[in-house]
């Protein structure tokens, strides 16, 4: 493994959504992480989950009365574990902190719930857009007049989520390689998205943001930060908040500032929207992109995830990669002296449990009974 992380050893405890995003992102930046996967058939479709890569996979019944003594070997060797389980059910398994922090007292043990661990919703069900919702983030994303639009799932799942579980697993690695004793983080949802929403926060208690949704700087309130549609039905995404940045947007569109009148006078914005989608609609959106190319006046293509491998900015850097015939992102962000890269191929679930039960000092009879025994597959 390469990159800054080399040496980290993870391991992650499979789920979906946040949680395999923190496992994915640790293994782009150079860790090894070890994926405990349910036992399943292997297929094809697997190739293709592109959250897994980077890991080698060993099946493990989890149910069985003998898997804990197998993830609590594996732990054994470890810097870190991840889980994404409600609250209890690591404990329910035996492989919750205690049981694993006294095998290895020194193990960083990453929780990734959408509650946290305590209060009074910690028990309850939920996903992305319930966590955005409490969390005050939803509320403000979508247009005035309309229900607020979920963003997919990329502001608690992600953002909120499996990048400050990423966050906190390697922070506290640090703090066990000062200590000598390890901890647990106890990553929640509903607090990530709290923290994203942080200049929010001060905005909305100093005035300068509303509660009214679109109707705000960043929102689409005003017209000169939001998308426009194009000739071709195709769109631009238009940031022109600074008075240089709007200069060259009306430069570039042809208009006379004076036609529209001073850029934050909310009175004309109407009008200025108005004009501005007017303006826009007479042409294809890459025509559009080719008249402002290096006028400074924050234009872009709002391009599809299909759309993106082919932009010349994106390609250069290399940003979309191809592996195994699979579009995905190279990882982020990148380093001078420890580049990451991409390692292994999302595995099929158990493609590495001799491997991995070998590693951690199993022998082939011991791994052979474990097998026949349904623990592992």
């Amino acid at each position: 493994m390469t990159g800054p992380l080399a040496g980290l050893r993870v391991v992650e405890l499979a789920g979906i959504g946040p949680a395999p995003f923190a496992g994915m992102v640790l293994a782009d930046l150079g860790a090894d992480v070890t994926r405990v996967d349910r036992p399943g058939v292997p297929n094809a479709a697997a190739r293709m989950e592109v959250l897994n890569r980077g890991r080698r996979s060993i099946a493990v019944d989890l149910k069985h009365p003998d898997a804990a003594a197998v993830v609590l070997r594996l732990v054994a060797g470890a810097d870190a574990l991840i889980e994404g389980f409600r609250p209890g059910v690591a404990e329910r398994l035996g492989v919750g902190p205690d049981p694993c922090l006294a095998r290895n007292p020194r193990l960083v043990y990453g929780r990734m719930t959408g509650w946290g661990q305590e209060g009074p919703y910690a028990a309850e069900a939920g996903h992305d857009i319930t966590y955005a919702a409490v969390a005050g983030a939803l509320a403000h994303i979508g247009r005035a007049g309309q229900p607020p639009t979920p963003p997919l799932n990329l502001v608690a799942d992600f953002g909120g989520g499996g990048m400050l579980l990423a966050l906190g697993v390697v922070s506290a690695v640090l703090a066990a390689q000062r200590t000598g004793g390890g901890q647990v983080v106890d990553a929640a949802m509903v607090d990530g998205v709290a923290l994203l929403m942080a200049p929010f926060f001060v905005g909305f208690r100093s005035g300068y943001f509303s509660d009214d949704r679109g109707t705000n700087l960043l929102d689409s309130g005003a017209p000169f930060y939001d998308c426009y549609a194009c000739a071709d039905g195709r769109y631009v995404a238009v940031g022109a908040l600074e008075p240089q940045f709007f200069a060259a947007l009306l430069a570039g569109l042809g208009l006379d500032p004076g036609e529209l009148g001073p850029q934050y006078d909310r009175a004309g914005w109407p009008a200025m929207r108005r004009r501005l989608a007017e303006r826009f609609a007479a042409r294809a959106r890459d025509e559009w992109v080719a008249l402002f190319a290096g006028r400074d006046a924050c234009v872009a293509p709002v391009l599809t995830t299909g759309e993106t491998a082919a932009d010349p900015h994106l390609a250069a850097r290399g940003t979309v990669v191809e592996v195994a015939g699979v579009p995905q992102p190279a990882p982020a962000p990148r380093f001078s002296a420890t580049p990451a890269a991409l390692g292994l191929p999302p595995p099929g679930p158990g493609e590495h449990t001799d491997e991995i039960l070998s590693g951690a000092g199993y022998s082939p009879s011991e791994i052979a009974a474990l097998r026949a025994a349904g623990t592992v597959a």
